[in-house]
């Protein structure tokens, strides 16, 4: 099954890629602004959705919901009172697709792959929150679609690509300062909303009766049918392994993005939980402990990160790792032997001869212990400014001005590096992975679980397009 579903062919979709071309072309005129469609537009959705409009590079031609109804939707859509309105994206882009020129998507991890499957299709460029599918195919399908489609234009949703932390550890990666890293230690011990729920959980939450204004349908999408229930909704889906992908998924892609592409990581060849409190079949566990092993890639070492997720799981630190700098309450560590209690999301890297701590999106890293630091400082390259925030970058990528620095290309491996954390971690057990022929290769459940459960009655041709 997962051979099968891994072995994607090369449609011939030339004309979505003239549609591309048009697009292009209608960009460059006019007043240079891109039609965007925004789908997925309350909380997060809606937080893209202004930062779009902020930039100024942008026209909001529509609006897409499954709760058109709902307060924080109504805000949103006040704002742009000439945008079309749709609650379903398939009837979108059926009734307006010549007048969009990209998507940006905003929904759960699970519905990202069906929306930017067919927006490829379609030749509209697309933006889509990470990680970017919620299996390790539905990243593979979404690679090999941007690859069928060199026109289309994509980015995923880790702004943290956009921000000082991109710059910095790019230059002082080619300046040779980060080298020979080993092993990295990647945490979120922030609390999640999900925390404090019954793990000893046998069943799925019963049926609620589904709010007026929500298409529950629409919003399940190709994921296995559940009753509504509000446990699965307004972002609690994250914590349901067929809904969204957990800590690892949500911060993952915020911690390691920098790490995953200039080290040159690709895909681990094994994926250990090392400890799992509160494990069940339902939803992921309360903290997590995850070693993922990387083989050593041209002149650099293999190299392991240890994932610790979880408020009381707060991984080792080094000595002289000082504060965590976003939290000035966060007591000193001297030494090594004072363990904080608690961390803000960040990483540890560790190299031969440096050591580097870091935080979460844009912050940028500082070499430890100080001493080191001050050594170090008149060595360090300068780094340069960001030319333009996420969002513009992928508008000026519409647009042919800039190249997106985050494109399905390279946010696809680090997104299947999720799943099969995930995967470890619903199984409960250790993971060896072949990263030629990308299968799981000492257990055989777990290699047909890469391509998922198959998708709903009537959404299966979003893995066929």
């Amino acid at each position: 099954m997962a051979s099968a579903g891994l072995a994607v062919g090369g449609l011939n979709l030339s004309a979505a890629d003239q549609l591309s071309a048009a697009s292009y072309q209608r960009v460059k005129g006019a007043n240079g602004k891109v039609n965007l469609a925004c789908i997925g537009i309350g909380n997060r959705g809606g937080e893209i959705l202004n930062e779009f409009a902020k930039t100024g590079l942008a026209n909001i031609v529509a609006l897409c919901d499954v709760d058109m109804g709902a307060k924080h939707t109504q805000e949103n859509m006040a704002k742009f009172p000439n945008a079309k309105r749709f609650k379903d994206f398939r009837e979108m882009f059926d009734k307006i697709g010549n007048e969009i020129d990209a998507v940006s998507v905003g929904v759960p991890d699970f519905a990202h792959f069906p929306i930017a499957m067919l927006a490829i299709s379609l030749g509209k460029h697309v933006y889509v929150e990470k990680p970017m599918g919620r299996t390790f195919l539905e990243a593979e399908l979404l690679m090999d679609a941007a690859k069928r489609h060199p026109k289309v234009v994509t980015q995923v949703g880790n702004q943290g690509h956009s921000e000082a932390n991109y710059f910095q550890f790019k230059a002082w990666k080619e300046a040779g300062i980060i080298k020979d890293v080993t092993a990295v230690t990647a945490h979120m011990n922030s609390a999640r909303r999900w925390h404090g729920w019954d793990t000893n959980i046998y069943k799925y939450p019963e049926a609620q009766p589904i709010p007026e204004t929500l298409d529950w349908d629409v919003w399940t999408m190709a994921a296995q049918y559940h009753e509504y229930n509000e446990k699965y909704h307004y972002g609690n889906w994250r914590c349901w392994y067929d809904f969204g992908m957990g800590a690892l998924g949500d911060w993952g892609a915020h911690i390691l993005d920098t790490i995953h592409e200039f080290l040159e990581l690709g895909l681990p060849y094994e994926v250990n939980p090392v400890m799992l409190k509160g494990h069940n079949d339902y939803f992921f566990p309360m903290s997590s402990t995850i070693d993922f092993k990387f083989a050593a890639r041209k002149s650099m070492p293999a190299l392991d990160i240890t994932w610790y997720d979880g408020v009381d799981n707060v991984p080792p630190v080094p000595a002289g790792y000082g504060t965590s700098d976003l939290d000035p309450n966060i007591p000193t560590v001297a030494g090594g032997k004072i363990q904080p209690t608690k961390l803000n999301p960040g990483k540890i890297i560790y190299s031969k001869n440096l050591t580097f701590k870091g935080g979460s999106h844009g912050s940028t890293l500082s070499i430890i212990p100080e001493e080191k630091a001050k050594e170090m400082k008149s060595k360090l390259p300068p780094v340069p400014e960001s030319p333009s925030n996420h969002y513009a970058n992928f508008l000026l990528g519409c647009k042919g001005e800039e190249k997106t620095r985050s494109p399905f290309g390279i946010h696809g491996p680090l997104s299947q590096v999720f799943s099969l954390g995930v995967m470890a971690q619903r199984l409960n057990t250790k993971l060896l992975f072949d990263t030629k022929t990308k299968q799981i290769t000492n257990n055989p459940f777990a290699n047909a679980m890469l391509t998922g459960i198959p998708p709903r009655k009537g959404w299966e041709e979003f893995y066929k397009l």
